[in-house]
């Protein structure tokens, strides 16, 4: 299968949340949090710097 980005907008949820790392506000996700996952949200910042942490 062939996914284009372009074809459908990813649905965005607001909501008013914090970074479970650094504190930072976090106003909109690319899903829906669990409730019971609160805590492990991560803002973009300290989502990229994990994600690169794992490449090296």
């Amino acid at each position: 299968m062939d996914f284009n980005r372009s074809q459908e907008p990813r649905k965005m949820f607001e909501g008013n949340w914090k970074c479970g790392k650094c504190g930072a506000e976090i106003t909109s996700l690319p899903f829906q949090p669990d409730e019971a996952r609160l805590g492990q949200l991560l803002c973009r910042d300290c989502h990229r710097e994990r994600k690169q942490s794992f490449r090296r």
